[in-house]
């Protein structure tokens, strides 16, 4: 069929993932009673990454924490790359809001609250599955939750008076600060105390490297003596980038509507 066709051509070898995320694939009707379930599946190997990260996640170590066979695993799932969509849309969960709210209610609180909610909540879902800064990269499906996301992000900045195509760009535009931001805590050291506090060991970092070099790199030498003493700079990149960002499309629109 058409329809067929056209499905196949734009989803190509990521069509059994579709199927997966968004429903279509027959639950498996030979061999014994199913034991086994797709949620089940997905929620142990999320917690194999967030153990051990996205490289510690494959079918047979999947199929081992389950107590089966790897075989019993392909009769829900063919791969680990429909693994991995299964699991970065589960992880994803439900956006901030998404239940029991109207359309156009961002309008009512605005659409700075709206977003501002929306960036703390995907950076909490960054903090706790730190594997989905690499697993959620790259062309692919996106599932109904992670779909969700985009959804909430785009309604409040469409209450902003933006353009649908510059409401997706700004969407892009504020993930790329958070995963930022994100990712820099992970470099720190995944799980340590400094994961948590990234900016405080970055500082210490270029402490150290300006003991001797101040001279050399007499800028960055004065604004960091300058944020060791400033209290209210500590721990601010995702504040100062995010409200800057907003303030960015903020003036975008007052030049818009003069």
């Amino acid at each position: 069929m058409a329809g067929d066709d056209e499905k196949s051509s734009v989803f190509g070898d990521q069509a059994g993932s579709v199927e997966l995320l968004w429903g279509g694939r027959e639950k498996p009707s030979r061999g014994p009673k199913p034991v086994l379930s797709l949620e089940r599946i997905t929620r142990t190997a999320i917690g194999v990454a967030d153990a051990g990260g996205l490289g510690a996640v494959s079918m047979q170590r999947v199929a081992g924490e389950l107590n089966f066979t790897k075989m019993s695993l392909y009769r829900y799932v063919p791969g680990k790359s429909e693994l991995v969509a299964l699991m970065i849309d589960a992880a994803m969960g439900d956006p901030p809001g998404a239940h029991g709210a109207e359309a156009g209610g961002e309008g009512v609180r605005g659409w700075r609250t709206a977003l501002r909610e929306w960036a703390e909540g995907l950076a909490a879902v960054y903090h706790r599955h730190p594997w989905l800064l690499d697993a959620a990269v790259g062309p692919r499906v996106m599932g109904p939750h992670e779909l969700a996301w985009t959804e909430r992000a785009v309604a409040a900045l469409a209450q902003a008076g933006l353009s649908g195509a510059e409401q997706l760009d700004a969407v892009v535009v504020v993930n790329g600060h958070i995963r930022a931001i994100a990712q820099v805590s992970v470099s720190m050291g995944l799980g340590s105390a400094r994961a948590k506090d990234p900016e405080q060991a970055v500082s210490a970092a270029l402490n150290e490297l300006l003991v001797s070099r101040g001279d050399r790199f007499p800028a960055v030498a004065a604004a960091v003596r300058a944020a060791a003493t400033d209290q209210t700079a500590r721990n601010q990149a995702w504040e100062f980038g995010l409200e800057r960002i907003m303030d960015g499309l903020e003036a975008y629109l007052a030049r818009g509507e003069a």
